[in-house]
């Protein structure tokens, strides 16, 4: 990498950071009840947890925006590995039916322990989202093996979250308990559900992936080069391959388990952080599509709780008024070389 590009992307990195702490403090401070800065500042350091201003920062505000930024970057990194394995650009966990695949099995989860009077931990959580996604996938790449066509794979993903979203949609309706409405609520997206506790598991699984992904970057690119040339360069196809699915399925999981479905942002952030950064190397756009996503689910929360406050909007629909375009520009710009 020569000095100017090193330049830019260090550039591009401060860039995001300053964005997505700024967002952070105007999510602290902004919402039905104005926080001042002297009072955020005091809330935030003094080590007073009674007064008011505190309570709502450190019981309600902080953890939500801290859940917005790990989510939404994890979220994003799982598009990025989506669209690596399949090289096309509108591959991500909401198009190709992984959000529902988690969303379903969670969901049914939810509701066997609910009538039994069971509490589902974090763990039980993840531990629910994932089979999800990897069926989700499963199914994806079973229907990979019949077609060649990317845009008919692509199509495959869609109709295989349809199938799992109306599946979900017939199990909540039905359902006795009366904590359904939270589920309910739960399967429209949103970040403010998540207490510390899960905050916790969320955070150690997102780092687990993320260590992962880096440790992947050099296989990562080879495999941008073709699958032959990753093979000739030493890279273990199968297990390259293995890691890849259970990482974004993984990363996922853990999005959907704790925020439910989030749509778009794992297809139009990777491609906003390829343009920003002007390369497609994966040492790169992995922490960049992470600090992008946490900077973009940032300001869609803010977004979603502000904009028709006291009503709050699903973070699902703010995520897709802004990821959809990114998506419709995607394929207008290659739609000249008739492929998806």
């Amino acid at each position: 990498m020569s000095m100017s590009r090193t330049k830019r992307s260090l550039l591009c990195f401060l860039l995001l950071a300053v964005l997505a702490l700024g967002l952070g403090l105007t999510n602290l401070a902004v919402g039905s009840t104005r926080i001042g800065a002297g009072a955020l500042l005091r809330a935030l350091f003094s080590g007073d947890r009674t007064e008011s201003a505190a309570r709502i920062v450190w019981g309600i505000r902080l953890p939500r925006l801290l859940a917005a930024a790990l989510l939404g970057g994890a979220l994003s990194v799982a598009g990025f590995l989506l669209q690596t394995f399949f090289s096309n650009p509108i591959a991500g966990p909401f198009v190709l039916g992984v959000s529902s695949g988690a969303k379903l099995t969670v969901a049914l989860t939810m509701i066997a322990c609910l009538e039994r009077g069971v509490s589902l931990s974090a763990w039980g959580m993840i531990g629910a989202a994932f089979p999800g996604a990897l069926l989700a996938i499963g199914c994806l790449l079973l229907a990979a093996g019949r077609t060649r066509g990317m845009a008919r794979l692509i199509v495959c993903g869609v109709m295989i979250g349809y199938i799992c979203s109306s599946i979900t949609d017939f199990v909540v309706t039905f359902a006795d308990d009366s904590h359904i409405v939270n589920l309910h609520y739960w399967t429209m997206g949103s970040f403010s559900g998540v207490d510390w506790a899960e905050l916790g598991t969320a955070a150690l699984i997102a780092a687990a992936g993320l260590v992962c992904c880096v440790f992947l970057a050099k296989p990562m690119a080879a495999w941008q080069l073709g699958e032959d040339y990753a093979a000739s360069m030493g890279v273990n196809i199968r297990r390259f391959r293995l890691a890849l699915i259970g990482l974004s399925s993984l990363l996922a999981a853990c999005v959907t388990a704790f925020a439910g479905p989030i749509s778009f942002v794992g297809i139009a952030v990777p491609q906003l952080m390829k343009g920003l950064f002007q390369t497609a190397r994966p040492g790169v756009l992995i922490p960049a599509c992470f600090l992008g996503g946490a900077g973009f689910c940032l300001g869609c929360d803010l977004l979603a709780r502000t904009l028709f406050a006291p009503t709050e909007l699903a973070i699902g629909s703010v995520t897709a008024l802004f990821g959809a375009p990114v998506v419709i520009w995607i394929l207008l710009r290659r739609g000249k070389g008739g492929g998806v």
